[in-house]
């Protein structure tokens, strides 16, 4: 299997994030690229040039990481780690192209110390930049052995297909129990029809891949609070959305998407959309 790319500086955030990957990498059988990104190592810095002695702390810190989860991994698993300078966000994303990455994961929030470099923008920089599914996972998110549950919210856009692939594939893997959210912001019958047509097609692909699809439909002015809101009803241990839409009838565009991840207590699987897609 294609590797998963974790993004980690240390703080307790990432570090956590680089658990739940080990718990999907098991399931996956994919190997795990730890990376961290010296972002402070410019010319153009008016601070102090300390970049060897930040990679050198930053290659001990992973050693140590590595010699204590190593035994988490199952057999024929391994882990391994990435000294890069750059933008964060740009240097993941590169890496998971270069590997061929199945998925990338990074801490959501931070809270202090390292982790005010992963508040909010950055974890969301990594999700728009990113071709690769990221998934984001908040520091305290308890770890399961297993995704039993994922919530795909359905909206009025034709890009809302795609992540249902990837759905498929860790609902495969995990024998995950799939809820299509059926999302209206209208209570116009002709937009709410265009959004229960796509659905019905997310809905005959996941069933045809012996998937078990639980169809629900919500509508709510605050779409953001509504998705989460049934999110936490029936107690889901991902929820899949897309990062990027340009037509005028989506849901989960931009700020809305953003939101989501940031307020998510729940972990959250972004895929960003593909020019050429078909769902076949």
């Amino acid at each position: 299997m294609q590797p998963i790319i974790v993004a980690v500086d240390f703080s307790n955030t990432s570090i956590h994030a680089m658990e739940y990957a080990i718990s999907v990498a098991n399931k996956m059988k994919s190997d795990i690229h730890l990376i961290w990104v010296d972002k402070f190592s410019s010319q153009e810095s008016v601070y102090p040039d300390t970049s060897n002695e930040n990679r050198n702390e930053a290659k001990k810190r992973f050693e140590e990481l590595i010699a204590t989860y190593s035994a988490k991994l199952v057999k024929g698993i391994s882990m391994d780690f990435k000294l890069k300078k750059g933008r964060i966000y740009r240097e993941v994303d590169n890496m998971a192209r270069l590997t061929e990455a199945e998925l990338i994961v990074t801490g959501a929030h931070g809270i202090s110390g390292y982790e005010e470099f992963w508040i909010g923008s950055n974890a969301y920089k990594i999700v728009t930049c990113a071709t690769n599914p990221v998934i984001t996972v908040r520091h305290d998110f308890p770890i399961r052995k297993s995704i039993e549950r994922i919530l795909i919210p359905m909206d009025g856009s034709i890009e809302t297909l795609q992540k249902i692939p990837f759905v498929v594939k860790l609902a495969t893997l995990f024998h995950s129990e799939v809820h299509l959210l059926i999302t209206h912001n209208s209570h116009l019958k002709s937009i709410q029809r265009i959004t229960d047509k796509i659905a019905e097609t997310a809905r005959v692909y996941l069933q045809k891949h012996q998937v078990t699809v639980i169809e629900d439909c919500i509508i709510a002015n605050d779409l953001t609070k509504a998705v989460l809101t049934y999110a936490e009803s029936v107690d889901a241990d991902l929820i899949a959305i897309m990062t990027e839409q340009e037509t005028p009838v989506n849901i989960m565009l931009g700020a809305q998407a953003q939101q989501l991840i940031n307020q998510s207590p729940i972990p959250v699987l972004s895929i960003h959309p593909q020019e050429k897609f078909s769902l076949v």
